[in-house]
């Protein structure tokens, strides 16, 4: 015995729905689900629609479930995040403070320092992509300060940038060239 359809529509409705949506997929849905209202068997409606047996019954379901709005296309819901609110919390946390050199064994973190620190604290593996993704996503920017040596004078930078005057000279005088043969 098939699923019944709702009683609430009728094949005129769905066809009127059908004319006014945008959206191509929902109006073909809409018309094999019409088909159905009509008297026309799960078999032919999937004939029509170019589709199996079972999308028809899958249709029948999210239309009966949701109305004409449940037989839209959806965005497929993909895989679910690796990294929770609580490992983005102690991401954060650990950008804040920076490296310990004797603990980390790093002095700056790259990605693949942090993807390395989340194994170790969680058991998450993630990409390095994955992590970039997730750093800017709390909004960090990759930074490269300049390196500065631990032990530079204070005033040696300054020194180094003041310029030297200027040793103009008056350039030598051309020759004629002989002209070409």
């Amino acid at each position: 015995m098939p699923i019944p359809l709702r009683a609430d529509f009728d094949a005129g409705g769905l066809r009127t729905a059908a004319r006014q949506t945008k959206n191509a997929a929902q109006a073909r849905r809409l018309l094999a689900l019409a088909a159905i209202y009509d008297g026309a068997s799960r078999t032919e409606a999937a004939r029509i629609s170019g589709v199996t047996l079972q999308i028809v019954r899958d249709w029948v379901l999210r239309f009966n479930a949701e109305g004409p709005a449940g037989l839209a296309g959806r965005k497929a819901p993909g895989q679910a995040p690796r990294l929770n609110d609580s490992h983005r919390v102690a991401l954060a946390a650990v950008l804040e403070s920076g490296p310990m050199p004797a603990i980390h064994g790093v002095v700056r973190w790259r990605l693949i320092d942090l993807c390395q620190w989340l194994w170790e604290e969680f058991r998450v593996t993630v990409a390095k992509q994955t992590m970039s993704r997730e750093v800017r996503a709390l909004g960090y920017r990759k930074l490269s300060a300049r390196p500065r040596h631990h032990a530079q004078a204070e005033g040696a930078v300054d020194l180094f940038k003041t310029a030297s005057p200027p040793a103009w000279r008056k350039s030598r005088a051309r020759r004629a060239l002989p002209p070409a043969p």
